[in-house]
């Protein structure tokens, strides 16, 4: 799917001048039909007693928030709290949205459910949630990342959803979610959708993030309990977008709290050894939604790297290209290299092993630490625990001597 540098003006689903809902006709009236259940959702007390319920009780919440000494004395500077998403259960914050969007699908009254992954871990949610509803689900995944998430493979296999490789364009995120869309275009009539994260049409950048709020509403409250203040700064790592925006929300409008969301900065600058969109990216539509995308002078999408799969996407959700472009969001990004000797760093400083996704965080946070001062506090948003990447870690750190 090309991407395209001028849509057409519309107010639906809105985030600055981004946004949207770009889509096939036949997906219209699903998406419409959503759009209504998730408001209605909202409106009733019900589904919140439902939702709250299970966060707390199966899917662990609220996380801790953790104050990391030891990494703190070794880096210097600020103090260094690490909000503990990695502790949910299925080892990461997709949990949080596919018990919404799970229950959504009930509400709508349907049975099967496809989701596309990357790093697998929304995609072992995805059919956690399905396991624990009794629904059918079908999970698509590029088969470079089914090589390199193996161990996600098997866990999304026991849980009981069939896996399907996709083969076409680069064998990763974005060619999961072309075969998801197509998938849905076929069996829109009995099929929900379970987007993993604040991408796509209208209503799903909106509502991906008001599942993900509840991370900030913690980090908050927990912050002011522990320090008596808000946080100096709030560091995620950003591939679509969901946990960034997750642990931005509740504190966008506290303007003395830098929001830094970090990209994957792969193994270079060129077009093609990244997924930095706003370090090389551009306006346009790419599945479903306006915001910017890598891409050539042509407009045709362009291949990505990254050592995390789950960061490893041409597009960024809508929502963090305002934050960008105005202003109230600072975007950058951690190499390959950087993410590598993060996961290394906590692992041996607090014992903790994190995502690669995460890592990237973690490392923003190990550059920015020691500029600051020891009055200082920064919030990383740690998305995911590391297990799954042992393969990938054991290949890159032989290599690096580690």
């Amino acid at each position: 799917m090309s991407a395209v540098t001028h849509p057409a003006t519309n107010a639906i689903g809105r985030f600055g001048a981004y946004g949207g809902r770009y889509v096939p006709e036949t997906l219209m009236t699903a998406l419409e039909e959503l759009e209504h259940a998730y408001a209605e959702a909202q409106a009733d007390p019900t589904f919140h007693a439902e939702l709250d319920l299970l966060l707390r009780d199966y899917a662990g919440r609220p996380t801790p928030l953790y104050f990391a000494s030891r990494l703190t004395e070794q880096l210097g500077g600020a103090k260094v709290y690490l909000k503990r998403e990695d502790l949910l259960h299925t080892g990461a914050h997709k949990i949080n949205n596919c018990i919404g969007q799970g229950l959504l699908a009930k509400r709508m009254g349907k049975k099967r459910i496809i989701a596309e992954t990357g790093a697998g871990q929304h995609g072992v949610a995805s059919a956690t949630v399905c396991a624990l509803f009794g629904l059918e689900c079908v999970v698509y995944m590029g088969e470079e990342d089914m090589r390199r998430q193996e161990l996600n493979v098997y866990r999304m296999r026991l849980l009981g959803a069939e896996v399907r490789g996709v083969s076409s364009g680069s064998r990763t995120l974005k060619d999961a979610i072309n075969e998801a869309m197509r998938d849905w275009v076929t069996n829109v009539r009995t099929t929900h959708y379970l987007l993993g994260s604040v991408l796509g049409a209208h209503p799903y950048p909106m509502m991906v993030r008001d599942f993900h709020r509840v991370i900030s509403k913690e980090a908050r409250q927990q912050m002011l309990e522990k320090e008596g203040r808000l946080p100096n700064a709030i560091i995620a790592c950003v591939g679509g977008g969901s946990n960034a925006i997750g642990a931005f929300y509740e504190f966008i409008s506290d303007k003395d709290v830098r929001l830094i969301g970090v990209e994957a900065g792969g193994r270079g600058t060129e077009l093609g050894e990244h997924a930095a969109r706003f370090q090389g990216g551009s306006p346009g539509v790419l599945q479903g939604t306006y915001s910017y995308v890598l891409q050539d002078e042509a407009g045709q999408i362009a291949l990505t790297h990254s050592v995390s799969a789950g960061l490893d996407y041409a597009s960024i959700g809508p929502e963090h290209a305002m934050l960008h472009d105005t202003g109230r969001a600072e975007y950058t990004s951690a190499s390959d290299e950087d993410a590598l000797r993060a996961t290394v760093k906590l692992a041996r400083t607090e014992g903790i092993l994190p995502a690669l996704e995460s890592a990237h965080a973690v490392a923003e946070c190990i550059r920015l630490a020691p500029s600051l001062s020891r009055h200082d506090i920064l919030i990383v948003n740690l998305s995911g625990r590391g297990d799954k990447d042992m393969g990938i870690l054991s290949r890159e750190l032989k290599l690096k001597g580690a």
